[in-house]
């Protein structure tokens, strides 16, 4: 049940889209055809996923205070490597877009050419880094770990699908000139997350 709760936390309550802002570059980019956002969004997921427990792993075994007393060497459990965190989460973070990039490249060209630059943006794409900084700062374990990373990148999937849904509708609506392009598309987002604020008053 915990890691339920966890999961509905990270998806809607806090989503690192709509609650933090985190990635939005590549969704304001990105949301503008249903099938792209879908193919930017599952690739968020993999990453998040993939990344948040390697980086735990990184951090909790080797770069946190005493954390190489494994070792049984007293001078390296005394070593405190916190300070490689940030390139060492891009670091892993890095190789695994290179890994999506490749796999979308052998599997559908046509995906992989309108995603274009944005697909090795993910590298630095605030969200991935921001979900293995959340879970280090939240003191998670291995599970929950995996938990919060899937359940983030599903939060950051339902956000740019169903941005990229309404800017299609939005084609055919008469919106004031002042306001389109990007003006609307920031008003639409803002009321997304008006929404999914609505769910911070269910008591998890």
């Amino acid at each position: 049940m915990e890691y339920i709760n966890l999961a509905i936390k990270a998806i809607f309550v806090e989503n690192i889209l709509l609650a933090y802002f985190l990635g939005m570059c590549s969704y304001l980019a990105v949301s503008k055809k249903v099938p792209t956002a879908i193919g930017l969004g599952l690739a968020v997921i993999f990453v998040l996923t993939i990344t948040s427990p390697v980086n735990w792993f990184i951090y909790e075994y080797f770069l946190k205070p005493g954390a190489m007393h494994w070792t049984g060497n007293a001078k390296l459990a005394a070593m405190d490597l916190s300070f490689l965190k940030l390139i060492s989460f891009i670091a892993v973070i890095a190789a695994m877009v290179q890994i999506v990039e490749m796999f979308i490249e052998k599997v559908s060209d046509t995906l992989y050419n309108q995603l274009g630059i944005f697909l090795p943006l993910i590298t630095v794409n605030c969200s991935i880094l921001g979900g293995a900084l959340f879970l280090v700062e939240r003191e998670y374990d291995l599970a929950e770990s995996v938990v919060f990373g899937s359940a983030s990148g599903i939060g950051w999937f339902l956000a740019i699908v169903s941005m990229a849904a309404i800017r299609q509708k939005l084609r055919y609506s008469n919106i004031p000139d002042g306001l389109r392009g990007l003006g609307i598309t920031m008003l639409v987002t803002g009321l997304i997350a008006m929404a999914f604020m609505a769910f911070s008053g269910i008591s998890l």
